[in-house]
């Protein structure tokens, strides 16, 4: 398998709305509201990290009237140096979003390179796992089977295929499942025993750590939420990597924000 290599990501600035975030999830609400102040420091040294890596990172303003704009990984897909997909997200709220990630997409490419998820199809990016050639799809709250095979059909002339995942225990399919090269993923919870991912060295990341499952890999790189020592350590001992590097996204956390929504990578 072909080594993956990233040269640019996507973010967008929190606005101070995105303290009124979605949460789906009650099992997170004594958590409380996330402060802003805090949230705003904690996407700046996101951002920092992931330049200090060599990464271009292109930086769009906060988007007040979208709480969860900040999440940019959910409104757009981008299979590299091949399409862009635009996803049309699962929670109507965020359908503002795709238009706004959409102007931008149509700066980085051609009209013929972009692609649309249309109802009755929804779709996140969160739930858009790739691995090689195929694309894991969480068949989720917030992506249907629409959605599912019409993102077949794009990708499909590519030579790349297509396989669904159910998922029940979390928002997304990246929320309990992430692949950071070297036949190696992360899973948690219900993933631990789905029978399409038995072929990997699967890395199970204890329950009470498994916000620490979603991890970005980054060009030998493993980036990572910090607060969860026996993630880290698990980590520490697969070789291959260079370096372990740390960012705190607690914030986040509180309106279901995993360490990978906050980007797109390609």
């Amino acid at each position: 398998m072909k080594e993956l290599v990233f040269k640019r990501f996507i973010v967008r600035k929190p606005g101070k709305s995105m303290v009124e975030g979605i949460n789906d999830w009650a099992e997170l609400e004594h958590l409380g509201k996330p402060e802003y102040s805090k949230a705003l420091a904690q996407w700046e040294e996101y951002v920092k990290k992931i330049k200090s890596l060599g990464i271009d990172v292109i930086e769009l303003p906060a988007l007040e009237e979208y709480p969860d704009s900040c999440f940019v990984e959910d409104p757009v897909v981008v299979i590299p140096n091949e399409l862009a997909i635009m996803t049309n997200p699962g929670d109507k709220t965020r359908n503002g979003e795709k238009l706004e990630m959409e102007k931008e997409i149509k700066k980085l490419f051609s009209s013929d390179k972009i692609k649309y998820i249309k109802s009755p199809g929804f779709m996140d990016g969160g739930d858009v796992l790739p691995i090689g050639d195929t694309y894991y799809i969480g068949l989720s709250k917030r992506t249907n089977q629409a959605a599912i095979d019409q993102f077949a059909e794009f990708v499909k002339p590519l030579g790349k295929k297509v396989i669904a995942i159910p998922v029940t225990e979390f928002l997304h399919l990246k929320t309990g499942t992430t692949y950071i090269e070297n036949n190696n993923l992360l899973v948690t919870g219900e993933f631990e025993l789905t029978k399409e991912f038995q072929k990997f060295n699967l890395i199970r990341i204890p329950k009470e750590e498994n916000y620490a499952v979603n991890v970005i890999y980054i060009n030998g790189t493993l980036f990572m939420p910090a607060g969860y020592p026996k993630t880290k350590e698990m980590l520490s001992k697969l070789k291959g990597y260079k370096q372990i590097v740390e960012s705190d996204t607690s914030e986040y956390k509180k309106i279901d924000g995993g360490f990978t929504c906050l980007s797109v990578r390609f």
